[in-house]
């Protein structure tokens, strides 16, 4: 019930007041987080919890599927505030195994609205056709795609004018692909970090976190 969680709330201020006083001073000051985090909207990935940072060190952006539309204000508007007024240092894109999102894009019928939101997730299974009809199973070939689809949206970060223009004018912002499994609460490096120059940090693009 609604009324639950408003307890719930009166509680947890309390408790944050009685073991720090300044707790609510402190987090009231000007932000300024060091993260921008841009994961999908499904419930059980808490950007906060998952990374264990408090309120007010990580900037977050979620959506169906983590994707990173160049068209999208909301994400636009959101990272640039992040680049240009918070100045934060990384930007991680987060998706998770077993995402609704990349299985419904990748379900014969129709879905509704979502299913435009959804095409970017169909190009990155279809430009990687042959690697995903080497893998045994459904599951295996989704968390393929939900790997494929976080590099993906990495590359379309490095792409938009928002990006190109910190870095141009020299700032150290740099973009990152992680997925979370919710299997084992277990946050995966995807390697496939973009550096101010425009470069690859790594050369693994191509391996997912196991390989």
């Amino acid at each position: 019930m609604l009324s639950d969680l408003l307890r719930n709330n009166r509680r947890w201020s309390e408790s944050r007041r009685r073991d720090d006083p300044d707790y609510f001073s402190r987090l009231a000051g000007l932000q300024r987080p060091e993260y921008l985090w841009i994961g999908c909207s499904d419930s059980r990935v808490p950007a906060n919890v998952i990374t264990g940072l408090e309120p007010g060190e990580v900037f977050v952006h979620r959506n169906i599927a983590n994707l990173v539309h160049r068209g999208d204000l909301n994400l636009l508007s959101v990272l640039e505030f992040a680049v240009d007024v918070l100045e934060v240092r990384h930007i991680i894109v987060c998706g998770h195994y077993g995402c609704g999102g990349v299985r419904a894009a990748m379900e014969p019928h129709h879905h509704g609205v979502v299913d435009h939101w959804l095409q970017p997730i169909r190009d990155v299974a279809d430009d990687a056709d042959q690697d995903l009809r080497d893998l045994a199973t459904p599951d295996a070939r989704n968390d393929r795609i939900c790997e494929l689809s976080v590099r993906a949206q990495v590359s379309n970060l490095a792409r938009t004018p928002i990006i190109r223009d910190a870095w141009g004018r020299g700032a150290d912002v740099r973009l990152h692909g992680w997925i979370y499994g919710l299997t084992d609460g277990l946050l995966h490096d995807l390697h496939c970090d973009v550096v101010p120059d425009g470069r690859r940090a790594t050369s693994s693009m191509q391996k997912g976190p196991n390989d």
